[in-house]
């Protein structure tokens, strides 16, 4: 970004300032995990409790602060201070918008906004020197960020706008400013802070307030007639079926693996296909014609272009690799700036080495001895061990780079040198553009080479994490728990993305899932809520804090502390059984506690909670409600004869949506996280966080009469294709569904499981739809979904997430 002078953002912002405003700043920073490169840095700090943030900034070289507190200064800093650090930093984006007269065009809508901005910015970057919103950076702190990167080099910006709340959208448009706006599909995203959906469209209009154009889809009434309604005097450029359309859809002819979309624009019939077959792709491109027609450039030469479209990998991957290395694979784009987010990603991971696999960087106008001296100064300044450079253009410029780097001109080249890398317990990030294929130097460093995956969206996980954290109290903290290797999820990944997420605790089964974690670094305070009596040794050395549910395992565990000679109380969490005869002290063990815990200072009791048998039962709220009534009257009764304040929980996932007036001081998330609701309404605005995926390794055409698997349970009716899947009871899939009771998804078609499952492998019917050998096969996600597997099974989607085999390969994305 462009340097400001810190007396002069001072001004912008109108900070009090205090100390030395000598200097200059072109970095920001929010996050104090994040910082990597701190020279001429400047960190907000958006958090009510900033301070231990600010200080712990300060401790990895920041001397620059905008803050609304001052309570600790340091002589050799500089601290802006203001009412609001997020409302100065969307000042600070007001005021360098306002610097320059750039084309703008601003994109918001429910789906598709990050799509549309990529793939006009596809089309377009060798028309335009083009300034956009890196991934979906939308919110409220997103868009400044985004617009704060805006150069006089840039003749156009695309930046994408995103709400979750009235009264979001005006501030926005303030930084943005679009001359075009763009509004993509609308669904129910967010609809849960407005009173409808109507609401929530009036308040996304408001990003056009100030546009000359505004491009729609006509086919959605409400949206027609809102657009018509609110601005009756702009140019209004619309898309859809109807004749007085600007583009008019024709005709839609869907693909195995495409679509073509037949139109008419300017009297003249088009034909363009693309390489998506969804609908979502076919009303998201309708978006990205009719901005294009509305740009100076050559409109026929880009639809030409459109069957060359890429996929939006708006996530990184994150595999395990070879020998107990992690591989970190970003070669979906290449510019500058997201090369500094895939090297934030590295430099969070906690191994003791780093590597860097980079390639050209393509989607840039700078000129080459520009743009690679801050490619260098960018990867100079972070902690790379090994690095590797390929292409046409980063060799030449080696020099630059302070770690000695290997160079390569192809990826084929690099690849011939692959079996030469020692590779050992070490990150890699392998960060490049489409073109160098690096997808091959990523399947060579993987761990597993099975075809069948469970990917991990860690964006969504974190979506609803932020989903339940918006009905809870703002003083509410959250054990987020990851017992079961995260409900199948892998414990370390969720975990590490969690802390991130501030939230206050997790929670894990067993000792062996805390210790593994703080191997890897987790600093999180971690509760074990099934210590065993030889558990308590590693549960000390680690820094773990056990769950105590009863006098012989309280006792056990004091004398071993003793042993141990710990002089400083120990963190322990009690539980109180009310009603799940499970685990936890009875009404009636209490003064036996009580009376212990009064002679002994060697525990800290950190929390007391219960557990709730029927939280997710409706017809037992009462069993539930006499629960909270006994665990009520048992904390009070602890905690007057102690004179403690421990924290208190009881309630899980289903227990926050349905008894929201029992909080506590915490709740304890599990399932919900992982997008799974009891209750339908919840259950729309959750997001999908895990899908199992496999391939068709074979297809085979069969007579009438014969029969496929096992026991032959499965008799043709008819001549059948069946394909097999290299999936199997070995890797989670129960035996009971087969012979018709389980279905998989095949191109959006559900198609059946028949004959016996197999250890390590499945056959469904595909008969009646167009496949291929190697074709993706969803064995639960989107749809069908994990719960609807479950049913089938007759089980619960607990059940279903925890039984997937760890020779699954977990693949984990985030945006």
């Amino acid at each position: 970004m462009i340097p400001y002078k810190i007396s002069e953002l001072a001004k912008i912002i109108s900070a009090e300032i205090i100390g030395n405003p000598e200097g200059e700043v072109s970095e920001i920073y929010f996050d104090s995990r994040t910082i990597f490169s701190p020279k001429d840095a400047v960190f907000f700090s958006f958090s009510e409790n900033g301070n231990s943030f600010v200080n712990e900034a300060y401790q990895k070289g920041i001397r620059v602060f905008v803050i609304s507190k001052s309570d600790e200064i340091e002589k050799d800093a500089v601290y802006l201070k203001v009412g609001s650090p997020l409302q100065a930093l969307q000042k600070w984006a007001e005021f360098h918008r306002s610097k320059f007269e750039l084309q703008t065009i601003g994109i918001t809508g429910s789906n598709g906004k990050t799509i549309v901005k990529e793939w006009l910015n596809q089309l377009l970057w060798n028309d335009f020197s083009i300034v956009r919103s890196p991934k979906s950076y939308n919110s409220q702190i997103g868009v400044p960020l985004s617009v704060l990167r805006i150069t006089k080099e840039n003749n156009l910006g695309i930046f994408e706008a995103g709400i979750s709340k009235p009264g979001e959208m005006a501030e926005l448009e303030n930084i943005i400013r679009p001359q075009i706006g763009l509004l993509t599909h609308l669904g129910s995203a967010h609809l849960e802070n407005f009173e409808s959906k109507e609401q929530l469209i009036r308040e996304k209009l408001k990003l056009f307030k100030n546009s000359k154009t505004i491009v729609f889809n006509s086919d959605d009434e409400t949206v027609k007639r809102l657009i018509t309604e609110i601005y009756p005097e702009k140019e209004l450029i619309t898309f859809g079926k109807s004749e007085n359309n600007h583009i008019r859809i024709t005709g839609i002819e869907k693909l195995i693996n495409s679509q073509k979309i037949s139109f008419e624009y300017n009297s003249k019939n088009y034909q363009i296909e693309i390489p998506f077959p969804d609908e979502g792709s076919a009303e998201n491109i309708c978006c990205v014609l009719t901005v294009l027609s509305l740009l100076k450039t050559d409109f026929e030469k880009h639809l030409e272009a459109c069957k060359n479209l890429l996929p939006i990998e708006m996530r990184l991957e994150i595999k395990e690799g070879i020998r107990n290395s992690l591989i970190i694979n970003d070669s979906f784009n290449s510019d500058l700036h997201s090369v500094k987010v895939a090297l934030d990603v590295l430099a969070q991971q906690a191994f003791p080495r780093k590597s860097l696999i980079l390639t050209d960087v393509l989607q840039s106008n700078l000129d080459k001895d520009l743009l690679y001296k801050e490619v260098a100064d960018l990867v100079n300044s972070y902690p790379i061990d090994d690095l590797i450079l390929i292409g046409e253009f980063l060799p030449k410029y080696k020099e630059l780079f302070k770690s000695k780097p290997r160079v390569y001109r192809t990826t084929d080249e690099f690849l011939k040198t692959l079996n030469l890398l020692n590779v050992n317990n070490e990150a890699i990030l392998i960060k490049g553009a489409r073109p160098f294929e690096l997808e091959k130097v990523s399947a060579f460093l993987e761990k597993q080479a099975h075809d069948t995956v469970l990917e991990v969206n860690l964006q969504s996980l974190i979506d609803n994490l932020n989903y339940f954290k918006s009905r809870l109290k703002p003083t509410t903290k959250v054990m987020a728990m990851i017992k079961a290797n995260a409900y199948g999820a892998g414990s370390f990944e969720v975990a590490h993305t969690l802390e991130h997420q501030k939230i206050d605790y997790l929670g894990a089964a067993y000792v062996d899932e805390g210790v593994e974690l703080r191997k890897l670094g987790i600093r999180l305070p971690i509760m074990i809520m099934n210590p065993e009596q030889s558990s308590y040794s590693p549960i000390i050395d680690y820094r773990l804090e056990p769950e105590l549910y009863s006098m012989r395992v309280l006792k056990l565990f004091v004398k071993i502390l003793k042993e141990k000679s710990i002089s400083e109380a120990y963190p322990i969490h009690l539980k109180i059984d009310t009603g799940m005869n499970r685990l936890g002290f009875k009404n009636d063990q209490l003064d036996e506690v009580i009376e212990f815990l009064k002679n002994e200072n060697s525990v800290e009791v950190k929390s007391i909670f219960t557990h709730l048998a029927t939280a997710d039962v409706p017809e037992e709220k009462e069993f539930a409600l006499n629960q909270l009534k006994k665990f009520d009257e048992a904390y009070q009764k602890i905690c007057s004869e102690l004179n403690i304040h421990p924290i208190k929980h009881a309630l899980n996932s289903p227990g926050m949506i349905h008894f929201p007036n029992h909080q506590c001081d915490m709740v304890r998330l599990g399932i919900g996280m992982y997008g799974f609701s009891d209750d339908p309404e919840v259950q729309k605005q959750l997001k999908t966080v895990l899908t199992f995926k496999t391939v068709i390794s074979r297809i085979t055409e069969i007579e009438t009469g014969e029969t496929v698997s096992y026991g032959r349970r499965f008799k043709a009716e008819r001549e059948s294709k069946i394909a097999t899947l290299p999936v199997g009871y070995a890797d989670g899939i129960r035996r009971a569904l087969g012979n018709g009771v389980g279905k998989v998804n095949i191109h959006g078609n559900l198609v059946p499981i028949v004959g016996t499952v197999c250890m390590d492998m499945l056959m469904v019917d595909v008969t009646d739809i167009e496949c291929k050998e190697g074709d993706e096969v969803i064995i639960f996600g989107e749809k069908p979904t994990a719960e609807e597997v479950a049913k089938a099974m007759g089980t619960i989607s607990y059940e279903v997430l925890t039984s997937i085999s760890q020779r699954v390969k977990r693949i984990y994305y985030k945006e």
